[in-house]
């Protein structure tokens, strides 16, 4: 039986496989990245090819699984997927939390499984946030992407290679200097992972 993963971004899915790896799950699914709610919703060649490939895979008895951004209004994302689930079988998790209460992305969830020894970093990030906003000149508060680039930049050596690290593909969530993967914001992704993807 296949399982496939369908996620946003570069950054999505090499998350989502180290951490599949960390939960030593038995299954190993089959990680697709999709650009987005936009797209595999879209009539282009894009999103019906996305949707073509779900269809195909439940035909042959295979698992479809979406992760995606609950973005502002997890209600709102939730309906929106779930009403073009009428044409694809699918289950659905949305970042960062799952849970109506919980709005944003992928970085929100990174924000809170960093290393607790880490935490003076953000710290300093949320002081040089507040610097931007008290000049009151339309200075711009970088993305919460920048953040998470900003707080590996600073754990990792000077050269190139090192540097390459902070890369969406080549972070390694698996690098216990940086990550968390035992924090209990996880809890709500593992549940869902070990639940659709069955270790027996």
């Amino acid at each position: 039986m296949n399982t496939q993963i369908f996620v946003e971004g570069i950054a999505d899915q090499k998350f989502i496989e180290d951490y599949v790896q960390y939960l030593d799950l038995r299954v190993k699914p089959t990680i697709i990245q999709t650009r987005g709610w936009t797209t595999i919703s879209s009539s282009t060649e894009k999103g019906r090819n996305l949707k073509l490939q779900m269809n195909r895979n439940t035909a042959e008895g295979g698992i479809n699984l979406i992760i995606f951004d609950t973005d502002l209004n997890f209600i709102k994302r939730q309906t929106e997927i779930n009403q073009w689930k009428l044409d694809c079988q699918f289950e659905l998790f949305l970042f960062p939390q799952n849970h109506e209460s919980s709005t944003g992305a992928l970085e929100d969830l990174l924000e809170q499984i960093i290393n607790p020894k880490n935490q003076a970093i953000f710290e300093c990030w949320e002081k040089y946030e507040h610097c931007l906003k008290q000049h009151n000149k339309g200075l711009t508060t970088p993305a919460k992407k920048s953040k998470i680039y900003c707080y590996l930049e600073t754990l990792v050596g000077i050269s190139r290679s090192e540097k390459d690290k902070i890369k969406d593909h080549q972070r390694n969530f698996l690098e216990p200097k940086h990550w968390n993967l035992e924090s209990q914001a996880l809890n709500p992704l593992k549940e869902f992972l070990e639940t659709n993807l069955k270790n027996d």
